[in-house]
């Protein structure tokens, strides 16, 4: 008797806090999800890395041995330098002297990978006023940035989603939350063909350094805003057209953002994922004004209610009082 009440009593809590359960599951599950990626990056990443260390080293003991007139710690200071510089974008190297960093092309691809949170890291402002107005331009422009992507997106998806959608539920028959799960795929494999596969193929034609994977690793960290910044195109030496190029890029991701945003949005509104996402919501609860007014509404229509009651009772009285003749004899009248 006592482990069926406890039972019912635990199933009773869960119910009542379903949403909160809901949203501890999903906290476990993000933090599981972090665990297991730590995992794998770790066990795959780690051995070439201990591997490049031991390069470096045999590498930098062999030029030792061959130059005796230098130095490990001269060695070390100049390696320091030179990867300080690298850090910003300067490199040491012959090949790579005829690239500038902050020409006005340069510095528009910047431009747009500060608004876009893209934010590659290869190049970075050297100066301290040039470190004050990446500050103050990113406080400005994120935002800037976010409201014209907004009102974009806004715009596109009437065209290229709801419309759409509507027209062939109306003029089709077919059912609205199918059509708009097809639909969501069209435009996702679209998205996908146009804006990784395609530019993915220019680009390992384009970069002689990159293969097909890499530089659809390239798209996918770009448009996806993560912005690694190990794979930057047209930073190779003597890259041909390079200014052209840095604008076709800065245009291809301002556009493939876009794109991104309208696809997701387009699957955010399938009927599926509102019903996954309102499981870990909290319900809304109504103001308290809001329940004052109810709860005075109800009382008055309860009084109403109650009044009228007892007036159609009576009523009712009024008629049913007169006494019922057993006998004509019983009439006064007739006496």
């Amino acid at each position: 008797m006592l482990q069926s009440l406890a039972s019912n009593s635990c199933v009773r809590l869960i119910q009542t806090h379903k949403s909160t359960w809901y949203f501890v599951s999903l906290v476990v599950g993000y933090l599981l999800y972090l665990i297991f990626g730590a995992v794998v990056f770790s066990s795959v990443e780690l051995p070439y890395e201990d591997l490049l260390r031991q390069d470096l080293r045999t590498i930098k003991k062999q030029f030792l041995q061959e130059n005796d007139c230098l130095s490990e710690e001269r060695l070390e200071q100049f390696l320091r330098k030179a990867l300080e510089a690298s850090n910003y974008g300067v490199s040491i190297l012959n090949n790579a002297s005829a690239n500038w960093n902050w020409d006005f092309t340069s510095a528009l691809f910047f431009a747009s990978t500060v608004l876009s949170t893209t934010g590659y890291g290869h190049t970075a402002p050297l100066s301290d006023g040039g470190k004050a107005f990446c500050i103050i331009y990113s406080m400005i422009g994120i935002p800037f940035t976010l409201l014209f992507l907004t009102a974009v997106v806004q715009r596109i998806m009437v065209f290229s989603t709801r419309r759409p959608i509507t027209y062939i539920h109306t003029h089709w028959g077919l059912s609205k939350p199918l059509v708009a799960i097809v639909h969501a795929t069209v435009l996702a494999m679209l998205a996908v063909s146009c804006f990784f596969l395609i530019p993915a193929a220019i680009f390992s034609a384009l970069e002689e350094n990159w293969n097909f994977l890499e530089s659809f690793y390239f798209c996918f960290i770009s448009l996806s805003t993560i912005g690694l910044g190990d794979y930057v195109p047209g930073e190779a030496a003597n890259q041909k057209f390079r200014e052209l190029y840095k604008v076709g890029i800065t245009v291809y991701l301002i556009l493939g953002l876009i794109v991104m945003l309208v696809v997701l949005e387009t699957f955010c509104e399938l009927q599926q994922l509102k019903q996954l996402r309102k499981m870990f919501y909290l319900k809304k609860e109504k103001p308290v004004d809001r329940l004052a007014i109810l709860e005075h509404d109800q009382l008055s229509f309860t009084t109403v209610s109650n009044s009228s009651t007892t007036q159609s009772q009576d009523k009712s009285q009024m008629f049913v009082s007169v006494p019922t003749l057993a006998s004509p004899n019983d009439d006064p009248m007739i006496q």
